[in-house]
């Protein structure tokens, strides 16, 4: 694919609000940029600083990430027994109670989806910078899945948050959220924002011959 023709090298910038192609005549830096003659969003061929705004959120999520699994994120109480409980330790509860279904979507939305979000990022930070040229099309599709599926990591928030509000029986039975789910909140913000940041049309420069 070494010389595949692109929207840069068709001066050609695809508007981020409402998609369309619009054609470019002056350079597209800082206040001189055009805008989108639909809905007047300013234009820009790349989203400036990308891969540095993208590196510090991804090693930040990577530095929440340990706490957020290994810090408790619910104390429940139980007839004044009291029971603290990780992500991972609730998924063990629900294989042990049989509850498979549970501890898979549990698993794959909490633990793998956020960690497998920060290794895709990575590659493609790594990718973009030492210009390779390998499978474009299939790295930018790899980052459309990954931007799309990360905000189901959630999952668990909301579980939390709901499964507190609901029980309140006092010393019969009591459910407290704990500083984990603030840890694994702030990584599933911050993998969220790394996608946003990255600009996927970065994966493409290698492909052009003459690109700025």
């Amino acid at each position: 694919m070494t010389g595949a023709r692109t929207a840069a090298t068709a001066g050609l910038i695809g508007c981020k609000t409402c998609h369309l192609l619009c054609r470019v005549t002056v350079p597209v830096q800082g206040r001189r940029a055009p805008y989108c003659p639909r809905c007047g969003a300013l234009l820009r061929r790349r989203k400036e600083n990308s891969l540095a705004r993208t590196w510090a959120l991804i090693i930040a999520a990577g530095l929440l990430y340990l706490p957020a699994n290994l810090i408790p994120i619910t104390r429940s109480t139980s007839l004044g027994s009291v029971h603290e409980d990780t992500i991972m330790s609730g998924v063990i509860y629900f294989v042990k109670t049989g509850s498979w279904f549970v501890a898979l979507v549990i698993f794959v939305a909490s633990i793998l989806v956020p960690l497998l979000k920060l290794i895709i990022l990575t590659f493609l930070l790594i990718s973009v910078q030492r210009g390779w040229k390998w499978r474009p099309r299939d790295r930018a599709l790899l980052y459309r899945i990954t931007e799309g599926i990360g905000r189901w990591s959630m999952i668990d928030i909301f579980v939390i948050t709901i499964t507190v509000a609901l029980v309140k029986l006092g010393a019969l039975a009591d459910i407290q959220a704990m500083p984990g789910g603030i840890f694994f909140g702030a990584v599933v913000v911050l993998t969220m924002l790394a996608a946003e940041a990255f600009d996927p049309r970065l994966i493409w420069d290698a492909m052009e011959e003459n690109h700025d």
